[in-house]
């Protein structure tokens, strides 16, 4: 039994090129051409392969080090030595084997699990790794679908397709590894404060939201003079005084007709691997109410059928419900489109983050009056920002568009006389 040397063989003119994985351990066996380190220069990346075979004695790199052509990677044992692992690994894949499958998840897990117990390590192509790690994936995790289970960029897509959770769960991990070099209180007076519990329990689906579905929003501004004067004028027939109408069920009301013409924002993508999309056929507009416990988003149920003023009158229900916690939780579920709104705050345009599992979110921001060019001369309108944001993965670009032209259309000059009181 000899031992040899490893080396780092000839890569051109690059130097001290950095390592990004190391992708063998001490004691396993490898093969000729086994990748045994990935380099990484600034124009790309490449693995460098075993020219022997044998069981590896020590490891002479780590992650991060740097290397040059000569450079020693690992001393090999050129006699393979019988792992006692490798010797039980046909056995651990039959027991596996035995499991009934009934979900790929599980089938994913069993095989990972296989990977685990015999010490595999996933092969696959210096861009692939790369694109794995982009992603926040452990390409270890995935299953390669190409000859001897090597890993490609589709696997990868798949995997991320199939296990959204996971890259959270990721992130969120590598979230958890960055810790202060130094304490708050190391400048100054500081208070610790538990965080409200409505805004723990929100912060997952916002982070889910957030980081599995690709958000796109439109900014565009509506014309609601004609609807504000009306909101305004408007008096109790006995007795003369003024009913005061939130201009929130007006745009929940424009909202429902919009949503009519275009049923792909009244939808849900549950699994987009699946192909499908679920068209809801009823109308149940969130708001988003604004509480000292933090942000609640009760539902109100078929706007479709209620007239202004009733949807004046729940809005004002359900958000007392809301700031005092007495709302039914069932009541923040089953939702098709969410209206958020700033104006009784100030500001104009923002992106509002979608409620998952809904696919659009409607933000409305202060009105303001403005110089508008109408029929060749200025005059002052009252302007309404929105801020639509959607799932690019099922609302265009163009179809947004069409969308906020049809909202704006009526919030505009003849909706509002249109509308029962």
């Amino acid at each position: 039994m000899s031992d040899t040397e490893i080396k780092v063989p000839n890569i051109g003119d690059f130097k001290d090129v950095e390592v990004i994985e190391v992708l063998v351990s001490e004691g396993q066996t490898i093969k000729t051409n086994d990748p045994l380190i990935t380099i990484e220069s600034d124009k790309s990346s490449v693995e460098i392969p075993s020219n022997f075979e044998g069981k590896i004695k020590s490891l002479k790199l780590k992650v991060g080090d740097k290397v040059s052509e000569g450079d020693l990677i690992l001393i090999l044992e050129k006699e393979p030595q019988t792992n006692k692992i490798d010797e039980e690994k046909p056995n651990i894949e039959k027991e596996f084997k035995k499991i009934k499958v009934i979900k790929p998840e599980i089938e994913q897990a069993t095989n990972n699990q296989i990977k685990t117990l015999s010490k595999e390590i996933s092969y696959a192509s210096p861009k692939a790794r790369k694109f794995a790690r982009e992603l926040g994936v452990d390409i270890n995790q995935v299953l390669g679908s190409e000859k001897d289970g090597r890993v490609i960029e589709e696997d990868i897509k798949k995997f991320v397709s199939s296990k959204p959770k996971n890259i959270v769960e990721i992130k969120k991990d590598k979230t958890n590894k960055i810790k202060n070099e130094f304490e708050h209180s190391d400048f100054g007076e500081i208070e610790v404060k538990e965080i409200p519990r409505v805004k723990k329990l929100s912060s997952v689906y916002l982070t889910n939201s957030w980081t599995t579905i690709p958000h796109v929003t439109n900014h565009d501004e509506a014309d609601i003079t004609e609807m504000d004067n009306f909101r305004s004028s408007l008096k109790d027939m006995y007795t003369g005084e003024r009913i005061k109408i939130t201009p929130l069920a007006f745009i929940i009301k424009a909202l429902v007709a919009s949503l009519k013409k275009f049923p792909s924002f009244n939808s849900s993508i549950d699994e987009i691997e699946t192909g499908k999309m679920t068209l809801k056929k009823y109308f149940h507009i969130g708001i988003a109410v604004d509480t000292p416990n933090g942000l609640m988003v009760p539902k109100i149920r078929n706007a479709n059928n209620k007239k202004i003023s009733l949807l004046s009158k729940e809005l004002k229900e359900v958000s007392e419900l809301c700031r005092n916690l007495k709302i039914d939780k069932k009541e923040l579920f089953g939702g098709s489109m969410t209206i958020t709104s700033l104006g009784g705050i100030g500001g104009s345009f923002f992106t509002p983050i979608i409620n998952f599992p809904e696919v659009a979110i409607l933000g409305v921001g202060k009105s303001q009056k403005k110089q508008i060019l109408i029929d060749g001369k200025f005059q002052i309108r009252t302007m309404l920002p929105l801020s639509l944001s959607y799932d690019h993965r099922i609302i265009d670009g163009a179809e947004a568009a069409r969308f906020n032209n049809d909202l704006k259309e009526n919030l505009g000059r003849n909706f509002a006389y249109k509308l029962a009181i």
